[in-house]
């Protein structure tokens, strides 16, 4: 028998430490979709495959993709106990688990931080278009254009092609603008060329620049040197073009940043900014304290502790706040503020459920 196993691969930082300080290790687990989903989530049913300080996530990323490539090429042959035979094992990734910064790195994208600033579709523009009434209301609009799995690349090969020229180091910096495109895996060799460019371009006193084809001559010939004889379809980003896979699509959006860290929690500013401002911040916190806690999905919800830290706030304080907060402010704030959160209550039970749902989708 021949057996498909998909697998969730997730790559994130995390800490080595059991203390508070933060000691940053990036680690690499893998799970198999045949199983249940209430067994997905089990210690002894998620792989742990790799980790390191200071190998950057895309080289370990690299490794990974080139062990499931092999594998997939050969099969692993190994036991059936249940009807007592060899099998043999087809791997392939079905997507990639993380918090939102990490799967645009794997994406070769640069987040928030650009025009177009989605991983999956062609939302945005310029920052004068977000800021007018039509643009602001684009955002919300569901976008029907993704990105094709080869404009990446394309954007990328283009960057390295700008980086020979003049002024490269104002074309890459307006490429990635534009298009939020911005490969981790070899932008360091990017960097370096740059820089070796601005040093053989530079005038001093008494001092000729260079001709402009020998400095291009230089930088190709450091180009060569840094990418070490690989093609730079070899060097840049591994996820890019996998048969099979489309990585700007196959990232799922993460819930506790996107939400309970994006919206609720900026929301929770906004509110008790408010609540301060009309000095209720004491009634809130009693209203808090003597609310019916017996049938919240939450272990503890201690009135005193969100007060007085309500700046330092985590996702399970907001995952708790969000179930309660209309029933605390309905005589404290504008009715306004009220609705949005009953829309976040919403908002927050509906994501938890899609969450739920997300492997039997991926599955179909």
């Amino acid at each position: 028998m021949v057996y498909s196993i998909p697998l969730i691969i997730f790559m994130d930082n995390v800490s080595s430490n059991i203390s508070k300080q933060w000691n940053k290790h990036h680690a690499v687990y893998m799970s198999n979709v045949n199983l249940p989903h209430k067994m997905l989530e089990k210690e002894f049913c998620i792989q742990f495959i790799m980790s390191s300080p200071h190998a950057a996530p895309m080289e370990m990323m690299s490794t990974m993709q080139e062990s499931i490539r092999k594998a997939a090429e050969s099969g692993v042959f190994t036991w059936d106990c249940k009807h007592e035979e060899e099998v043999m094992l087809e791997l392939y990734g079905l997507f990639l688990g993380g918090n939102n910064p990490m799967q645009a790195e794997e994406c070769s994208h640069t987040g928030l931080h650009c025009n177009y600033f989605c991983r999956t579709c062609e939302v945005g523009r310029t920052k004068e278009y977000k800021e007018s009434d039509e643009g602001y209301k684009s955002i919300f609009v569901v976008c029907s254009i993704f990105l094709p799995c080869l404009s990446p690349s394309e954007e990328i090969h283009a960057q390295f092609s700008s980086v020979l020229a003049l002024g490269a180091t104002e074309k890459i910096k307006k490429s990635v603008a534009l298009s939020g495109m911005k490969d981790m895996t070899t932008g360091y060799i990017l960097e370096t060329v740059v820089e070796l460019g601005k040093k053989l371009c530079k005038r001093g006193a008494g001092i000729q620049a260079k001709p402009e084809a020998e400095v291009k001559a230089i930088l190709e010939k450091q180009l060569k040197d840094l990418l070490r004889g690989s093609a730079l379809n070899d060097a840049i980003n591994p996820l890019l073009g996998v048969e099979g896979f489309n990585v700007h699509q196959d990232t799922p959006t993460e819930i506790l940043h996107t939400v309970l860290l994006g919206v609720v929690k900026y929301f929770w500013g906004q509110s008790v900014y408010r609540l301060k401002k009309a000095k209720l911040l004491d009634v809130f916190q009693m209203h808090l304290n003597s609310i019916e806690k017996a049938g919240l999905n939450a272990p503890c919800l201690n009135a005193e502790y969100i007060c007085h830290y309500k700046g330092g706030l985590i996702g399970k304080h907001f995952k708790s706040l969000a179930q309660v907060m209309p029933f605390l402010i309905q005589d404290l704030l504008l009715r306004t503020v009220l609705d949005g959160w009953t829309c976040i209550g919403e908002l927050v039970v509906y994501v938890w459920h899609m969450e739920i749902d997300d492997i039997e989708i991926y599955l179909v």
